[in-house]
């Protein structure tokens, strides 16, 4: 089965499950609001996180270094504040993952390890850097 499907059904069936369960411990209004209360306090705290990223890559490209970082911590704000827009506590809890810096580079880390171990350079010994000189390529 895709994997996308899975996730297209199976992430909303999971976050009302849990408004359900949250729901009837602190009542139907609490849980409304606390759905409200972190959708606003979670897009405020991605705007300054987003201004404060946005500004550490400036200062970058202004000292001509490549803001790697900025660029993935940007997309992973953005990310982050749509997965906070998005009702529900499941969505509020990686969305408040991804905004948390630490997390953050915790996770590219982790992400960025993964790849080098399917590019790990061979050392071939056995290769001989050569260049081919065709006399007869101008003649006809």
């Amino acid at each position: 089965m895709n994997t996308f499907f899975l996730i297209f059904l199976g992430l909303p069936a999971f976050e009302i499950f849990l408004m359900i369960k949250i729901g009837s411990k602190i009542g139907a209004m609490n849980t409304i609001a606390l759905i409200f209360l972190t959708a606003i306090v979670g897009v405020y705290y991605a705007r300054i996180q987003g201004i404060q990223a946005l500004r550490t890559g400036l200062i970058n490209l202004y000292q001509n270094k490549v803001p790697v970082y900025e660029l993935l911590s940007g997309a992973s704000i953005a990310l982050a504040a749509l997965l906070l827009i998005i009702p529900g506590f499941f969505t509020d809890l990686v969305g408040f993952l991804l905004l948390i810096p630490f997390t953050r580079t915790a996770l590219f880390k982790v992400a960025l390890r993964d790849k080098t171990k399917f590019h790990k350079k061979k050392n071939n010994e056995n290769i001989i850097d050569g260049e081919i000189i065709d006399k007869k390529k101008d003649e006809l």
